[in-house]
């Protein structure tokens, strides 16, 4: 099976590619550049992809922007371009407390656009109640449960918003439309929504850099969040070439 990783920036798809490294001594392929869309690069030649084998699985890493319309357009940019069995969007991002402490994983069981919808005088209404699309996307049960168990992880459902969240008021306003919610990030939803478009199972992971809340960034865990990142993607390799493998013999039978 072949998937696609998509980070928002170079650091996250840097963590996702050492814990895909077997021999981190031995020096891995250059990145390369997709020939279409929007430039991502300094050199503004396109979006950077990087080639991970392993054992029953390969993995092509995509840097594919800050923000759900970011993320969505390199996602469906590199959807265009080869088959793929399986989307990932992995990095890291805000935890609820206690739940998903700093450094913490969270694997997505519900993928949640949070802040895609209106505002009424009753309160926030999501894009799906009213009735312009949907605000939720499921991966695979089974490997959510899996992913979740290998690594340690949290299952939970994970925001999608555009503006993250900065203060106790807007934490609390979350946390109480999504109690069961245990991170949040920016690019999941839009992850999910290209893959949708091209009938691929999605998954998410976000490892914890911060508390979702107050913006402190003194109390930020940048470096934790990147390293927790990197060893998740290390056990999460043979989990996902294990799941890719009965996925399309199931596929193969029906």
């Amino acid at each position: 099976m072949r998937a696609l990783v998509v980070t928002a920036v170079g650091a996250e798809s840097d963590s996702v590619l050492t814990g895909l490294t077997p021999h981190p001594d031995s020096p891995g392929p250059e990145p390369r550049t997709l020939p279409l869309g929007r430039p991502r690069t300094k050199s503004g030649e396109g979006y950077l992809i990087t080639r991970r084998d392993l054992p029953g699985i390969a993995f092509d890493v995509l840097v594919g922007g800050v923000g759900p319309a970011a993320a969505a357009a390199g996602t469906a940019t590199a959807l265009a371009l080869a088959e793929y069995g399986l989307v990932v969007s992995a990095g890291i991002g805000g935890g609820f407390a206690p739940a998903a402490p700093v450094g913490s994983l969270v694997v997505a069981d519900a993928i949640v656009a949070a802040d895609l919808g209106a505002q009424t005088p009753d309160g926030f209404v999501d894009v799906a109640s009213l009735g312009f699309g949907r605000s939720v996307h499921l991966p695979p049960a089974e490997l959510a449960a899996r992913a979740a168990e290998a690594t340690g992880a949290l299952l939970a459902p994970v925001l999608t918003v555009s503006t993250v969240t900065g203060t106790a008021d807007g934490a609390a306003a979350l946390a109480a439309r999504h109690p069961m919610a245990g991170a949040e990030a920016m690019e999941g939803f839009g992850v999910a929504e290209a893959a949708a478009a091209h009938g691929l199972p999605v998954l998410e992971i976000r490892a914890v850099s911060n508390a979702v809340g107050p913006r402190d960034r003194a109390a930020w865990r940048i470096g934790d969040a990147l390293a927790a990142l990197a060893e998740g993607f290390r056990v999460l390799g043979p989990v996902l070439a294990n799941w890719g493998e009965r996925h399309e013999q199931h596929r193969g039978r029906s």
